[in-house]
């Protein structure tokens, strides 16, 4: 004799061995005895075998129609001998009953079950809503393997290629979108984004380098809404000072200008003078909203993204040929000995007469210029000419200011690789798509009108952080407590020395039209300036304020991003620029092993950091020939292989530039959303680029 017996949701058959009013002892075709409970024993029977009933049952399970079969089950509660003697025949066999009860059993649209082998009719209305479900769900799976069946042969269809990067970085595990490269890459046993890139869905290396950080950073597009600019205070008094910036040409948020005077009286007095949206923008406006979205400008060759609407820039920008709002510091110094003796900060309209720009400059500006007054230069322009004697003492005051942070910072700056400049031709002002062809020139870092801004920025960010302090006004500082290894910069409310710089405290100040924080901090400051002793009443953030450490948060994260964004983009123009020059070699410094086995070289000329084969018995600092591999433009990725060393062995005098700026790094897996293992979204690296963020470099 066999039994049926439910266990677990699953139907098994076996002998039975012996039997109790309650339970039997079950031998199972696998030789396994259990024991079931009599409640659970659903049909005795004699023959055919119970694998063989099983088998029989789920054939004829199959031919039964759902449809018919509901129309003929009873109203009421009933078990399965009783469907299958209204379907079949009465009376129905062992082989029908199973299988009747094994297909209400796979249908529960159909039948509900009420256990015990017994089961009710699903309402209609409530059946009809189940078989359209599953007609969709039916549509959605085919839809899936179609999408799916495309990508494997090389095409990408348009929902996929619209929801690329919400695939690729966000997905909706249950998209069909993310479920058909799933699917895809399972079938040919290609990466997902390799699959992707294949299939054509990513336009261009640039385009997707550009539409990832939108996706990441700005999914709502980089515009601005429609905000009326806020108009400066009417009653601001006009500074007695024609002021000049030093920027970039490209430049046209200009936060800060200089002015000297009483240069020849023994006292002169340095005017560092910052654009001060903070004297319209309210904290908590909608101007103010659109600053915190976005907390900083965002910079990448050939392009920029402002924090600030250009109507709220043009209004405040220190454009020469007018008078501009401003917070300004006046320092005074002893001209003979560079002393600072006092401080003054002044809420006031500042003339600026002109905008010098330091990339037209700056071989004119050097320091034999400076320091040599009959020294001539053809091309000086005039407004140049008439600063020349500002220039060179202020040139002569950063010096010396340099030279007291060094002492605190316990050793020298050192600056001794050039900072690099991409412009790039063919997109006049407009958004770069890749194509465009890129320079490269070099500039050498620290150079007179770089020192000049660089030193008078930090002479104002930490006047102005004390100042804070002092009035009990919270700020946001930037502090360092020593210059050991693997102490960074952090971001906080309270004044600590910056080891870095070698200041006591330092708050970012000077480019409230770039970064949000200096805003902040700019408000701070207008009410320490207005308000003087009874400043932390009057201040827009309090002690302690949460709003500050949510500032702090979102500040480092979104900084963070932007700065690996143009690391990123720089690298990208920088391989342009090989494949453009079909530049196939190139001189380079080992720096630091790879970690993969082999080394990490700099090139001399240009600002790239490869993994390169055979400079594993180099030491660093010595130099090669070095042949360039394939680029990777998706991928950022290039390797290179050692032609032949270019330095003498046993002279160190020849060595290549390596400091501890050699924290750059190559190019690092791409960590996307998509797992093939299981279609579930985990960070699973595809290859891509992984881009080190710069701190403090002490500029404005």
């Amino acid at each position: 004799m066999y039994a049926l017996f439910e266990e677990a949701g699953k139907f098994q058959a076996g002998r039975i061995l012996s039997e109790a009013e309650s339970s039997a002892q079950i031998e199972l075709e696998s030789g396994k005895r259990v024991k079931v409970k009599a409640a659970n024993t659903l049909l005795k029977f004699d023959k055919p075998a119970p694998a063989e009933l099983l088998a029989r049952a789920r054939e004829l399970a199959a031919t039964i129609e759902l449809d018919l079969a509901w129309e003929f089950a009873s109203e009421e509660e009933f078990g399965f001998a009783d469907l299958a003697r209204d379907y079949f025949s009465d009376p129905a066999s062992v082989n029908e009953q199973v299988a009747a009860l094994l297909a209400m059993h796979e249908a529960p649209h159909y039948f509900r079950r009420a256990g015990k082998g017994r089961f009710r009719k699903a309402p209609a209305e409530i059946l009809q809503q189940a078989l359209v479900a599953i007609e969709k769900k039916k549509q959605i799976a085919a839809q899936i393997t179609a999408w799916a069946q495309e990508l494997a042969s090389g095409t990408c269809p348009q929902p996929i290629r619209e929801q690329l990067y919400r695939i690729l970085f966000k997905p909706d595990k249950n998209a069909s979108e993310y479920k058909a490269v799933v699917e895809a890459s399972r079938a040919t046993h290609q990466a997902p984004l390799d699959l992707l890139q294949a299939a054509g869905a990513i336009d261009s290396a640039y385009q997707f380098h550009w539409k990832r950080f939108l996706f990441e950073n700005f999914p709502k597009g980089t515009g601005f809404p429609d905000l009326t600019a806020p108009q400066p205070p009417q009653d601001l008094p006009l500074a007695p000072v024609q002021a000049y910036s030093i920027d970039d040409s490209a430049t046209t948020e200009i936060d800060d200008a200089l002015s000297v005077q009483g240069l020849g009286s023994g006292t002169v007095t340095l005017g560092i003078h910052i654009a001060a949206p903070g004297l319209a923008i309210e904290p908590g406006s909608a101007i103010d909203h659109v600053g915190r979205a976005r907390l900083s400008t965002v910079y990448m060759p050939g392009y920029k993204i402002t924090m600030l609407p250009d109507d709220v820039v043009r209004i405040y920008t220190l454009d020469e040929g007018r008078a501009n709002p401003a917070v300004s510091l006046y320092v005074t110094i002893n001209e003979e000995t560079l002393e600072i003796t006092g401080t003054e900060t002044r809420l006031e309209r500042v003339p600026v007469a002109v905008n010098l720009r330091h990339d037209k400059l700056d071989h004119i500006v050097t320091p034999q210029w400076l320091d040599d007054a009959t020294l001539c230069v053809e091309g000086t322009p005039q407004e140049l000419l008439e600063r020349r004697a500002e220039l060179s003492f202020l040139f002569r005051l950063a010096r010396r200011l340099k030279a007291q942070r060094e002492v605190v910072r316990g050793k020298p700056e050192t600056f001794s690789r050039p900072d690099y400049t991409f412009r790039l031709e063919g997109n006049g002002d407009g958004e770069p798509d890749g194509s465009e062809t890129v320079a490269i020139t070099t500039r050498k870092r620290g150079a007179p009108l770089d020192l000049i801004v660089a030193e008078a920025a930090i002479v104002a960010n930490s006047t102005w952080g004390q100042m804070l302090a002092d009035h009990n006004v919270p700020g946001i500082y930037r502090s360092q407590y020593s210059l050991a290894p693997g102490v960074k910069v952090r971001m906080g409310t309270k004044a600590q020395p910056h080891a870095g710089i070698g200041v006591k405290c330092y708050a970012w100040s000077t480019s409230p039209l770039r970064r949000y924080v200096d805003l902040v901090n700019q408000w701070q400051i207008i009410a320490c300036a207005r308000h003087g002793k009874t400043a932390a009443l009057a201040a827009p953030f309090k002690p302690k304020d949460a709003d500050l450490f949510s500032v702090i948060s979102s500040f480092d994260a979104a900084y963070g991003a932007y700065n690996g964004y143009q690391a990123g983009m720089e690298r990208f123009w920088t391989l342009k620029y090989l494949e453009q020059n079909q530049i196939t070699q190139i001189e380079s410094t080992v720096i630091k092993d790879d970690g993969a086995g082999n080394m990490l070289m700099r090139a001399d000329s240009l600002p790239l950091v490869i993994s390169v084969l055979g400079a594993q018995n180099l030491p660093r600092g010595a130099r090669a020939l070095v042949r360039l591999g394939e680029i990777d433009e998706i991928t950022l990725d290039i390797h290179g292989t050692v032609v032949q060393r270019l330095d003498d062995p046993d002279d160190p005098s020849d060595d290549g530039d390596v400091s501890e700026e050699d924290d750059d790094q190559v190019a690092g897996p791409i960590a996307i959303a998509v797992d093939v293992d299981d279609g579930d979204a985990a960070d699973a690296p595809q290859g891509g680029p992984r881009n080190s963020n710069s701190e403090d470099n002490q500029a404005p």
